[in-house]
């Protein structure tokens, strides 16, 4: 279980980005962070990558604290960040040195085959298309088998087409190995395409707002009443997020909260 404990984060400049942040994910849960600009997301999940420090609290995956990069949390980023000096399969298993050949070229094929790009493999990143680029970087976050895979928003800068083909190829690639995954997002159709919970984050210090579990089954119809559904209650989570003053760190939930979500 990746675990949140009171976690803050203030600058030094005094900006405060995050306010006791309490939260607990389950093993081969996805997560959803969504909420408006400046509410910490990224920051966020640069914590838990183990990529900057809190100022306050801890994260801990199962029994051990993260208190730098960790090779059992992956995380792709906005921009692929590909190494144009490699060919798209040695991209993809870059990370594998410690395998044996053999067995690095196969979980490489697999992973080019999952991800629909065997015939690329030889290929350099600037032959590719953004969302092909993107894929790369997805295959060689899921080829090293992470326990933790963090996703800040990759698919933010595609077109609406590409980004539908790429949720496929994402949850396919997740069916496998089921890691825990916790996205940075600000497509509300996006998080409940991937995600079983939305954590609604509120700003001005980012803290979470709201959690909604998102019970739909999987392969989830976008048309369908229920996913039409739980996208009007994300919805009307982030308004109330961004027009309520909060004055605790996390807002209890209770009957009258729960009539508004419906």
């Amino acid at each position: 279980m990746l675990s949140l404990e009171h976690i803050s984060k203030t600058y030094a400049d005094g900006t405060r980005a995050l306010a006791d942040i309490n939260l607990a994910v389950r093993e081969s849960e996805v997560v959803a962070l969504v909420g408006g600009s400046g509410c910490g997301k990224t920051t966020l999940l640069r914590l838990i990558a183990g990529l900057d420090h809190a100022s306050n609290g801890r994260i801990r995956l199962d029994d051990e604290t993260i208190t730098e990069p960790h090779p059992a949390i992956g995380i792709v980023f906005q921009e692929p960040r590909l190494l144009p000096w490699l060919s798209v399969a040695d991209n993809v298993g870059f990370g594998l040195d410690h395998a044996e050949p053999g067995e690095r070229a196969a979980r490489v094929g697999h992973a080019l085959e999952k991800i629909g790009l065997s015939e690329h493999a030889q290929r350099w990143p600037r032959d590719l298309s953004g969302g092909q680029q993107q894929r790369v970087a997805i295959a060689r976050a899921f080829v090293a088998n992470p326990k933790v895979l963090l996703l800040d928003e990759p698919f933010s800068a595609l077109d609406a087409f590409t980004r539908a083909s790429l949720h496929g190829h994402l949850l396919g690639l997740w069916d496998e190995t089921r890691p825990t995954v916790v996205m940075v997002t600000h497509d509300v159709q996006e998080a409940v395409t991937l995600a079983d919970r939305a954590i609604v984050m509120q700003p001005k210090p980012g803290r979470i707002f709201d959690e909604l579990p998102l019970s739909i089954a999987r392969p989830r119809d976008r048309t369908s009443l229920p996913f039409e559904s739980a996208v009007r209650r994300v919805m009307s989570a982030l308004d109330q997020s961004l027009n309520t003053v909060q004055t605790s760190p996390q807002r209890e939930r209770d009957r009258e909260a729960a009539g508004l979500w419906w």
